[in-house]
C-alpha cells in the first residue's frame, strides 16, 4: 500500500506522568487494532498466489458477515 493510494495513518500516544509502561500497552493495542502485527506475520515468509488468493476470499468473508451480523442487531 502506497501512501498515494492511502492516506498516510499516524498513531500517537502521549506519555503522562512518566507511565512508559502504559504508554508502550496503548501503542501496542493501537497496532494490533490497524493491523500491523498480522500484516508483519503474512509479510515474514512467500506465500504462493494461489494461497493468497485463498487468504484472501476468507477474509472478504469475514469481513462481510462481520457487517451483516451489526446491521442485524
Amino acid at each position: 500500500m502506497s501512501v498515494t493510494m492511502q492516506e498516510e495513518k499516524k498513531l500517537e500516544v502521549k506519555v503522562i506522568e512518566n507511565d512508559v509502561e502504559k504508554a508502550l500497552k496503548i501503542l501496542k493495542n493501537k497496532l494490533s487494532k490497524s493491523g500491523l502485527f498480522k500484516e508483519l506475520k503474512v509479510r515474514r515468509a512467500y506465500e504462493k498466489p494461489s494461497v493468497k488468493k485463498k487468504r484472501k476470499t476468507i477474509e472478504a468473508r469475514r469481513r462481510l458477515a462481520k457487517v451483516q451480523r451489526r446491521r442485524s442487531n
